[in-house]
């Protein structure tokens, strides 16, 4: 299933005119606050009209200002997540859940959303007893009940704290890697957005300035809406082991590469986001360090910035990485395309959030 959006929106000064498609898995609209992420979103919804454009899923219009079609939010089938619950107070967490089953028979089955949700002990509660993550993954439940044909995701973990947000990420995996509903969600998270997306819809002054792969658009320092401190890697590894000194070791394409212990069983293969600003670079082979992450690498681009810093593209065995680092850094190493370093990067420096 494919949701293609099109649409121009006029508010006051603002002006927000994008084109993309959202294919199946979780397509993330990510940038900074004012980007026009929400906009976006209550236009798909049906909860606010364009000024013009066309809004498609699967072929079935939603809107197209010149058709005059623009269906209502109920006709749309789009289940909606915001950063505040929205739950039913008066009501339990099985009542809140069933409430969605009144807009379709065709939902899945409530044991299977309990389930993958974990809120089977949570059923005979009311919301005012739950945590904030309770309470998002029994959103995220009522929403899947009323078998919508995409959700709707408006920066859901915003309003929660770090613990909060770590308890609420797996849902939103296992929501993409088996419920099969394709998700729009909008974050300005570069880890959460490196966890989760499958597709990212990088925005800018109401213009999507890149669209791709999360490894792609997150790795291109030149679009990120966020500047470079956002700047990142996204890399594939697999698990080769846990060390009894409570490090994981892991492959990522030939690189060795040791993070504080994982939850993933030996083999399993994970998403790994490391944050440009995490990476030193040396001329020559470290010696005598505590970081335990050394990789020979080349670089094959340098862009310097406005202020003080730069960012060095690498080539790190066929891994691309980013590096952040000061102008004065850049120059007093020589750096320059065809530049041989070693990429250096401390296992502690890899938040535990930024691994899944």
């Amino acid at each position: 299933m494919t949701l293609e959006v099109a649409i121009r929106v006029a508010q006051g000064s603002f002006a927000l005119e994008v084109e993309f498609a959202a294919p199946p898995g979780i397509t993330v609209l990510y940038g900074r606050s004012g980007a026009g992420k929400t906009s976006i979103i209550n236009a798909v919804a049906g909860l606010s009209r364009p000024a013009a454009g066309r809004i498609a899923v699967d072929g079935e219009v939603l809107f197209d200002s010149a058709l005059g079609v623009n269906l209502p939010p109920h006709r749309r089938r789009m289940g909606c997540i915001f950063q505040d619950a929205r739950l039913f107070p008066h009501l339990t967490v099985a009542q809140n859940l069933r409430y969605g089953r009144w807009f379709s028979k065709t939902g899945p089955e409530e044991a299977r959303v309990v389930e993958m949700l974990g809120i089977g002990p949570l059923l005979g509660r009311r919301p005012g007893a739950l945590s904030g993550g309770e309470r998002q993954r029994v959103a995220i439940g009522r929403a899947l009940m009323a078998g919508p044909r995409m959700l709707l995701a408006d920066e859901p973990l915003a309003a929660l704290d770090e613990a909060r947000k770590a308890e609420i990420l797996p849902y939103f995996e296992r929501l993409r890697d088996e419920m099969g509903v394709p998700v729009l969600y909008v974050s300005h998270a570069p880890a959460e957005v490196a966890r989760l997306a499958t597709t990212v819809v990088a925005l800018d002054g109401g213009k999507a300035v890149r669209q791709g792969p999360a490894a792609d658009v997150l790795g291109d320092p030149q679009v990120m809406p966020l500047g470079p401190r956002a700047a990142g890697t996204v890399l594939e590894a697999r698990v080769v082991a846990h060390h009894s000194d409570g490090l994981s070791e892991l492959e990522a394409g030939g690189l060795t590469l040791y993070l504080p212990a994982v939850s993933h069983g030996e083999g399993s293969v994970l998403r790994v986001h490391i944050q440009a600003a995490d990476v030193m670079l040396a001329t020559e082979a470290p010696r005598g360090i505590s970081a335990l992450n050394v990789w020979p690498a080349v670089v094959t681009d340098l862009r310097m910035g406005s202020g003080p810093g730069a960012i060095a593209r690498l080539d790190a065995g066929g891994q691309v990485l980013l590096a952040r680092i000061t102008r004065r850094s850049a120059e007093a190493l020589k750096l320059a395309p065809g530049r041989e370093v070693f990429a250096v990067l401390k296992a502690v420096s890899v938040a535990p959030e930024s691994v899944a």
